[in-house]
């Protein structure tokens, strides 16, 4: 068996639409597909998951999912261009309601439940490290990085370096470089 899926299967498998030069692992999962839109030069590795729902995912160009990543939901997931997830990411567009008023599990008749659901978007250029939770409602601002084990439950801002659960701003300020080289590799590439 092949590494990454070919392009033929690709395009038989139903996504919503797929990019050039996209490398997806045989050994991922999709569930939802043709709510899942794929830019170019995407690479989604092994044992990944991604459940959309009506809302669907859209993942933007240059976006790599690490090993063993999962994004599911009901609502809107929104990787724009350039973002990178590392290993064992898990992000969630519903949860279910802890509180002990309702009942949990998607075997149970949705009256039973109170889900939450939100929209999660990574903008451009964002690395969220391995390990780490993003639950509903969350947008990470463009350029920034999360530390590895780290748990989003909260909007983090632009140009900002995070970690921790809860998570805690490290640095106000990371360098706005990628921009050039952004630039450079779209003008060479």
């Amino acid at each position: 068996m092949e590494s990454f899926l070919s392009i033929d299967i690709l395009h038989s498998m139903g996504f919503k639409s797929v990019g050039d030069n996209v490398l997806i692992s045989s050994k991922a999962s999709f569930y939802g597909i043709s709510q899942i839109s794929l830019g170019s030069n995407v690479r989604i590795d092994d044992f990944c998951v991604l459940s959309a729902g009506q809302e669907g995912i859209r993942i933007g160009r240059n976006v790599h999912i690490g090993v063993m990543s999962s994004l599911i939901g009901a609502d809107k997931i929104e990787l724009e261009n350039f973002c990178t997830l590392s290993s064992r990411v898990a992000i969630y567009s519903s949860s279910d309601n802890f509180n002990g008023e309702y009942m949990i599990s998607p075997t149970v008749p949705e009256k039973y439940t109170n889900v939450i659901n939100g929209v999660v978007s990574l903008k451009k250029h964002v690395v969220i490290g391995s390990g780490t939770v993003i639950l509903p409602g969350v947008t990470v601002g463009e350029g920034t990085a999360v530390g590895a084990l780290s748990l989003i439950s909260k909007d983090l801002e632009p140009f900002s370096i995070y970690a921790g659960n809860p998570i805690k701003l490290l640095k106000p300020t990371r360098s706005k470089r990628i921009f050039e080289l952004e630039k450079l590799y779209l003008e060479t590439e």
